[in-house]
């Protein structure tokens, strides 16, 4: 049955994927079955700091009637205010420690495919939202935590301590961890695991320590200009398009550093309208990531000069956003040795260490809890997958769905079991 329910959350979340701060159907599908099964439930308005909160951009009544037509749970999607996201507590009434978990719900900017040949597509349970996708396992991640609660609620009187169960939006461009780390519900949890589906490791593998986690700044940038007839008075233009494009030309070229690893890259360019008409907006995306905070910075540092230089040759002004932020991960060590031989036991070949090489925000919850004097670790439950992640025909084996549910239990057991 728990293979069944998996595969059932799994599949029904990535028919109907929704974006960063819009998993209002999937918030409302999450906090009913917490519910049901027992959890006191938290929503985001109250989870999240709102200060914190980075890259939102929406229309809450369109994404919310969406949402309903969609099949949202209408009492709890009515008790949502403007935050998506859900923690669900588990409190046996014994003393003992407070557990934690974390899974993304959000999904990625990405046109699912429709070949024959992509499973989703051939079974009837691709994406029916366009330009929105499943493509990075969330989906999975949101199943396992479901599912996980299941087996929670089952287990009864035979725990101690309490359980939060995060179930976190906008992890997708680095959105939504830092307000939830600063959301007050971390401060007393005494060990924190998050994991992730795939990311370099196969299908009966757990790399309990991934390395080289970047850090990272997600910015938007928007030039001011001034418009003017192109033909008439060119000269009375000033080119925020053209702004726009030196800029991004001159990011593109920023020198790496001798210290370590850094990236950049500008993900989309909009301005302009018309072709008679000197542009007079221009938006860029882009971020910068870094093996340390200070290697990060250095990129944005860079960037930043690069726009200002930018918009006083077209006699431009600009406005910078940063719209996410992640920060490096180290597991607990300790934490690391207790869960070897618990993957182990379920025939989970362990990884000591192995590059993750992008960019997590869980790394916001999971310094939270270590400043507190707590552990955390962040997981990789390795899958095979049809393609790499973020691709239109990405897909992952299902099979490793059930393991991962029961290293999490065993966890827990062998934390609160009484």
């Amino acid at each position: 049955m728990t293979q069944d329910a998996l595969r059932h959350w799994r599949r029904d979340l990535h028919r109907l994927p929704e974006a960063a701060w819009c998993e209002f159907r999937t918030s409302t599908l999450i906090a009913h079955h917490l519910n049901e099964l027992g959890f006191s439930v938290m929503l985001g308005d109250q989870l999240l700091a709102s200060n914190l909160i980075m890259g939102r951009e929406i229309d809450v009544a369109a994404e919310k009637k969406r949402a309903l037509r969609q099949g949202a749970h209408p009492d709890w999607l009515a008790r949502i205010d403007e935050l998506t996201g859900v923690m669900g507590l588990w409190d046996s009434g014994r003393l003992g420690p407070t557990l934690a978990f974390r899974f993304d719900i959000d999904a990625v900017e990405v046109q699912e495919s429709e070949e024959a040949a992509h499973l989703p597509s051939q079974e009837g349970w691709h994406s029916t939202n366009p330009g929105w996708m499943h493509a990075c396992a969330h989906d999975g991640h949101t199943a396992i935590g479901l599912v996980l609660a299941e087996r929670i609620a089952a287990l009864g009187d035979k725990l101690t301590g309490r359980i939060k169960l995060f179930f976190q939006p906008a992890e997708e461009g680095c959105r939504g961890g830092k307000a939830l780390a600063a959301g007050g519900q971390l401060d007393d949890v005494d060990a924190l695991l998050a994991l992730h589906i795939g990311i370099h490791a196969n299908s009966g593998e757990l790399v309990v320590n991934p390395t080289e986690f970047l850090c990272s700044t997600k910015f938007d940038v928007e030039f001011m200009g001034q418009a003017a007839h192109a033909g008439l008075e060119p000269n009375a233009g000033h080119n925020a398009l053209a702004a726009a494009c030196m800029a991004t030309t001159a990011m593109l070229g920023i020198p790496r550093h001798r210290d370590g690893m850094t990236r950049i890259n500008v993900g989309q360019l909009h301005g302009g309208s018309g072709r008679n008409v000197i542009p007079g907006h221009a938006r860029l995306m882009g971020e910068t990531r870094g093996a340390t905070p200070a290697l990060n910075d250095y990129m944005f540092n860079q960037v930043q000069q690069i726009v200002e230089g930018a918009a006083l040759m077209q006699g431009a002004t600009y406005l910078i956003r940063k719209q996410g932020e992640a920060i490096g991960i180290e597991n607990s060590p300790a934490l690391i040795e207790e869960l070897v031989p618990l993957a182990q036991g379920i025939a989970l070949e362990t990884i000591h260490s192995r590059r993750f090489g992008a960019s997590e925000d869980a790394g916001f919850l999971i310094e939270r809890v270590q400043q507190s004097g707590g552990q955390a670790a962040y997981l990789i439950l390795g899958a095979n997958l049809a393609a790499p992640h973020h691709h239109p025909e990405f897909d992952f084996d299902e099979s490793v769905l059930a393991p991962g549910v029961a290293l999490l239990e065993a966890w827990l057991l062998r934390r609160l079991g009484r």
